[in-house]
């Protein structure tokens, strides 16, 4: 439960040194680069955008060429790929592969140009194919479609729109060029929209009949060919066969490609990393003979980052940071608690002058999901699915090893909490036990069932829901103290919590507990009038404190008035805590439903059989369903009512200059 110091690292080396030791910088990966001075004389920065442009080029072509060989090669994957984790190499290898990365850059650059050409003939196979069916109408001429004359007549080929027979086109022409005597239509087909003609006249009246046809919707043919359509479909069918095998080889040749995978993978990474390194060499400031870097480094590995330089002969100068200098962030927390840092991360980090609360959140986290999902055959199943994944996938991202791991801890939660309440499956063993065996058996609750008692259920997330919200207000006094801020720590929290427990303190003996809980509680006299003075002294303490910075007193009793309001925000908060009643009570009641659906078959095989396909379903769907419910409102509880108390977040996380490779992880050097 801890925010790493950072302190700030500045290291002045020998320019001819500049490589060797940026490059053990990224490979410890404990530095974050940052705030480079510039303008001093004598001092430039070198100019490597070209060179770094180069670098991301050669990776995303790489990388594009891997997408490619997904597509034409797909790598055979188990169901659980994407729990792997990365490759890991030595420096060694990586080395190796950067000896080859010309060749390895042309087999990347071969893959693209053989998808790219067999994306052309894809298109050209396209077009060959819209030329097959442009010709279907024409397929009933046995002439060539470009013949446009005889020795002594004009051949005019196109389509009319408004035709259904030959008579149509005569009539036509007898109306509009009744001179024109000696003209031949052939309709070659006839659809609803338009025909197909050929119309022969003599070459004299070719210009006349064709002018006469055009002013009723005659085309000419947008393309034509020398020979028969019949002829030209066979020629187009072949070239569309030699498109084919040509792509088929293209394909081939991508295919045998593939086992360049695994070094195209690390080659990709290799240019990544000289990108970034090019990138930080940009910022830095260099003399004829020596360069600087500064950034921070948590406290802790300082240590580490000397002893690993000391070979570079480098001056490295290390300072503790000004007071109004907001460092990035890096939390420390143990194994259990490291597991709710994505929950923490999401909402947003730490920012200067905050405590981590990490390790309370985790806490708090893991018992409200349990209490949510409270089914212990649920639990039992999330707490071996994610402690399987996370023993046969030791190389995961961290990112997905924390999500499982504290899932692992939820699952061990709602497995307790289902023993509490005595949650298997809803009530599995009794129906089962009755519908299949004649006798009825059950496994009873530990503690109580909650569908038999709600409103016990709801007094106690009530309970709970107090519990939480006084540790976060807790915290907030506990942050004041530490800042030896007083003043704040009484009228802020201490007059706070006279208040609320002076009121949870008279609630409690009231007929309207009374009547929610359904046991009546009488308090001592004495402790009577303590919750009525702790009540009172906290509400005037508020009234008159809550606006202390100002001078003007009535400005200060409104401004205590308009606090004092804030009860009704404490209520609300309080209120949330009634979805652990809403979702404990929907996962045992939809799982009872289901288990009923799924006996009404009765006890015979057949019945058995799809009991066994109703459970197995319809659990897979409660499960799922009551899962994602649970995490989104214990999100909720820890974002709204817990960290509404005492935090705000907003920290920028700590990006150290390191390996940041894509495929691969490479070996620490010892």
């Amino acid at each position: 439960m801890a925010v790493l110091q950072m302190q700030r690292v500045s290291i002045c080396a020998m320019k001819k040194n500049r490589k060797a030791v940026l490059e053990r910088i990224q490979s410890l990966g404990l530095m974050e680069i940052s705030d480079i001075l510039e303008g001093d004389a004598g001092f430039a920065h070198m100019d490597t955008a070209n060179a770094r442009a180069s670098f991301e080029k050669a990776a995303a072509q790489a990388d594009r060429a891997l997408e490619l060989l997904d597509v034409y090669a797909p790598e055979k994957k188990s169901l659980f790929a994407s729990l792997e984790g990365k490759a890991l190499i030595d420096a060694k290898v990586m080395g190796e592969m950067a000896s080859k990365r010309d060749a390895l850059q042309r087999t990347a650059s071969r893959i693209q140009a053989l998808d790219k050409q067999i994306a052309e003939k894809r298109a050209e196979i396209l077009k060959l194919e819209n030329g097959i069916e442009s010709l279907v109408p024409w397929m009933e001429l046995d002439i060539p479609m470009n013949l446009t004359q005889t020795k002594t007549a004009a051949v005019i080929l196109g389509t009319m729109s408004g035709v259904g027979a030959v008579d149509d086109v005569y009539q036509v022409l007898a109306q509009d060029a009744p001179d024109i005597e000696k003209v031949d239509v052939t309709l070659i087909s006839a659809g609803k929209d338009m025909a197909c003609l050929v119309v022969c006249c003599m070459k004299q009246d070719a210009e006349a009949v064709e002018g006469v046809l055009r002013t009723h919707g005659f085309a000419r043919p947008s393309q034509v060919w020398p020979k028969s359509p019949a002829e030209v479909k066979e020629d187009l069918l072949g070239e569309i066969e030699r498109h084919k095998e040509e792509m088929e080889t293209a394909r081939q040749e991508i295919v045998s490609l593939a086992e360049h995978r695994r070094d195209l993978r690390i080659v990709a990474d290799y240019y990544r990393v000289r990108a970034d390194k090019y990138q930080v060499l940009g910022t830095l400031p260099q003399s004829e003979r020596t360069f600087f870097i500064s950034g921070y480094v948590p406290a802790r590995q300082v240590g580490r980052l000397e002893e690993a330089l000391k070979i570079y002969d480098c001056v490295i100068d290390v300072e503790e940071l000004k007071e109004d200098e907001e460092a990035p962030v890096l939390l420390k927390n143990s194994k259990f608690a490291s597991s709710g840092e994505g929950i923490l991360e999401s909402f947003g980090l730490p920012h200067k002058g905050e405590i981590d609360p990490t390790t309370i959140m985790t806490v708090f986290y893991v018992f409200l999901f349990g209490m949510m999902l409270s089914d212990a055959a649920y639990g039992a199943i999330m707490a071996a699915a994610c402690g399987w994944a996370l023993l046969k996938f030791p190389r995961m991202g961290e990112g997905m090893r924390k999500s499982l791991q504290l899932f692992f801890w939820c699952g061990l939660s709602t497995l307790v909490w289902g023993v509490l309440f005595g949650g298997y499956f809803g009530d599995v063993v009794n129906v089962v036990s009755r519908t299949f065996f004649g006798h009825e058996v059950s496994i009873p609750a530990l503690w109580f069932v909650p569908l038999e008692d709600p409103m016990k259920l709801l007094m106690y997330s009530l309970g709970i829901g107090i519990v939480h919200l006084f540790v976060g207000f807790g915290i907030k006094g506990y942050m004041s103290l530490r800042d030896k801020k007083y003043m704040d720590f009484v009228c802020d929290t201490l007059l706070w919590y006279f208040l609320l427990i002076g009121l949870l303190l008279m609630l409690i003996p009231s007929s309207i507990f009374a009547s929610i809980a359904g046991t009546t509680i009488v308090f001592p006299p004495a402790l009577n009038f303590l919750a009525k003075a702790l009540a009172i002294v906290g509400a005037v303490g508020i009234l008159l404190m809550s606006g202390r910075a100002n001078k003007n007193f009535a400005l200060r009793i409104a401004l205590g008035l308009y606090d004092l309001y804030n009860i009704s925000g404490w209520l609300s908060d309080l209120l949330s805590y009634s979805r652990l009643l809403a979702l404990g009570l929907a996962t045992g009641v939809i799982a009872q439903v289901i288990n009923q659906m799924a006996s009404m078959f009765g006890s015979g095989v057949i019945g058995a059989i799809l009991f066994i396909v109703v459970f197995v379903f319809g659990h897979a769907v409660n499960m799922a369903i009551n899962m994602l419910g649970a995490y989104v409102h214990t999100n909720r509880l820890q974002y709204v009512e817990f960290f509404g108390k005492f935090y705000e977040g907003g920290g920028r996380a700590f990006a150290p200059f390191k390996e940041n490779t894509k495929y691969t992880s490479i070996k620490e050097e010892l």
